[in-house]
């Protein structure tokens, strides 16, 4: 079949107009790979917030990753908690930075509070990436164990943004005596498939943190909250995750007209500290059984 001069023409055209496209498409592809790590793990420049805190009672903590990796976080003790928590911060957080958030924690419930930095965030070195991420949660469970002189299994895991997403795969895989969701997704694909809807990031992404996948293994006490005007994680997709939760003891905290990055109403204080009251005692739990050394 012979094209006409006027088709070949047009063909032509056609291939100048989308070439260029698509090559600029592909390259944005390539950069999202790239940039992928910057985008998920927007570390606070080291030296933002105060890391003396010297009016807020607190130990550091050195502690070593999964492998071998050198960690810090802040120890804030209580002389009779109600819970000893584990707390996995957002992505755009560090320790230091979470001092006003993590006073309100332990004086409105409390707790005894153990706050580390993903690596690459504060004092914490290496790199960030969702496996090493989910192994140095293990690690830092196992270190306020010990920190405590409970067993791992009595600590209480607290995650937040996409700290929730850690605490869901470390519940997911290791007891815990109780579980706290903050302003979470369910999945991380998701969501970005929702702020970036003209990229293929479900191809690209390689930290997908499926929570919705993982969560259905979790049996213990649940209580997880979400903001109705959320513009970072839309409520929808929090509530998915609760949804798919199937512990049958677990709490659904709705804040009414709540962004992302808000602070929590004094109601949530109350809430929370309820769910602690409610939490099996100390050593009622399921004991694991940890090799020396």
């Amino acid at each position: 079949m012979e094209i006409s001069p006027a088709m070949a023409k047009a063909v032509r055209r056609v291939r100048r107009v989308v070439a260029p496209l698509l090559f600029a498409y592909l390259s944005v592809v390539v950069m999202l790979s790239l940039v992928e790590r910057w985008l998920v793990y927007p570390a606070p420049r080291s030296h933002e917030g105060d890391w003396i805190a010297a009016e807020f009672p607190h130990e550091d903590i050195e502690f070593a990753g999964a492998d071998g990796a050198k960690l810090h976080g802040w120890y804030i003790p209580h002389p009779a908690p109600k819970a000893v928590v584990l707390f996995c911060h957002g992505n755009g957080e560090n320790v230091a930075t979470l001092r006003p958030l993590l006073e309100q924690l332990h004086e409105r419930t409390d707790v005894a509070i153990f706050v580390w930095d993903y690596r690459g965030y504060g004092k914490s070195q290496g790199k960030p990436q969702e496996s090493n991420l989910l192994a140095d949660a293990r690690a830092a469970q196992l270190v306020l164990a010990k920190r405590a002189g409970i067993e791992p299994s009595d600590v209480v895991v607290y995650g937040r943004s996409l700290g929730g997403a850690v605490a869901v795969g470390l519940a997911a895989e290791h007891p815990v005596r109780g579980m706290v969701l903050e302003r979470t997704f369910a999945d991380m694909v998701e969501t970005a498939a929702y702020h970036f809807p003209w990229l293929p990031v479900r191809w690209v992404m390689k930290n997908r943190y499926p929570s919705i996948e993982r969560i259905v293994t979790y049996r213990g006490p649940l209580f997880q909250s979400h903001g109705t005007a959320d513009e970072v994680v839309p409520f929808a997709m929090g509530k998915k995750l609760f949804d798919a939760a199937t512990t049958a003891n677990k709490t659904f905290f709705v804040v009414e007209e709540g962004s992302h990055n808000a602070p929590q109403p004094p109601e949530y204080y109350k809430a929370l500290g309820e769910f602690f009251d409610s939490l099996p005692a100390i050593g009622a739990g399921q004991r694991e059984h940890i090799a020396a050394g």
